[in-house]
């Protein structure tokens, strides 16, 4: 995981024109540049300069105000930006989590925060990620939806393009955005690993038990 070096910047664009519909996201989220550590054919990027978490204050579930950085401050966290219409990468990553979560300690467990972050705000209302994160991830996993803008500039915060949704010829929206997934160390609160959408279940198990202690995966 630390054989190469490149510009963390260059690895968000990278990874973003390799995905989907459900992915990509505009270069002009760019993230400032960083060095990264990475080992070939490895999922985990560890970032040498860690992303300060987004200044994020949306709406969770529950309909209640959720400030990102109050709720999740000393927590061991993984943030991820999509949507609940995603025909293939959102659901997938969510469950690859939710997997790998189970397979934790039930004190670890507790302790992992996992932040669904919508994409498309218009129809993922909190109601509808309530009904969705459950089947998709796990009934711990915390969603919340706002006022696209918003949420457009903290996924730029950590280097992650989102573009507004758009309407296909055929009638289906789609919402374009980054793929990765930050974890953030509970010691710091930094976002120091990155995960791209190739990240399986088994990997995140490897990994998140040190996640969870603040250490090096």
């Amino acid at each position: 995981m630390r054989k190469k070096t490149v510009l963390a910047a260059t690895l968000v664009v990278a990874a973003g024109l390799t995905l989907s519909a459900c992915g990509g996201g505009d270069d002009s989220a760019k993230s400032p540049v960083a060095d990264v550590s990475a080992e070939a054919n490895r999922p985990a990027t560890l970032l040498d300069q860690p992303y300060t978490k987004p200044n994020l204050v949306l709406t969770d579930t529950h309909g209640k105000k959720y400030d990102l950085r109050e709720q999740t401050k000393g927590k061991p966290t993984l943030i991820y930006f999509g949507y609940t219409h995603c025909p293939d990468v959102c659901p997938l990553t969510m469950s690859n989590i939710a997997i790998a979560r189970k397979k934790l300690p039930k004190a670890d467990q507790d302790k992992l925060q996992v932040v669904f972050v919508t994409t498309d705000p218009e129809r993922d209302t909190a109601a509808e990620l309530a009904k969705w994160l459950p089947s998709a991830g796990d009934p711990s996993f915390t969603g919340l939806t706002g006022d696209f803008p918003t949420i457009q500039a903290g996924a730029r915060q950590i280097g992650i393009g989102i573009d507004p949704p758009k309407k296909e010829k055929d009638g289906t929206v789609v919402s374009m955005h980054g793929a990765q997934v930050i974890a953030f160390s509970p010691k710091t609160d930094a976002g120091y690993v990155l995960y791209s959408q190739d990240t399986t279940a088994d990997d995140y198990a490897k990994d998140l038990p040190k996640i969870i202690r603040g250490e090096n995966p």
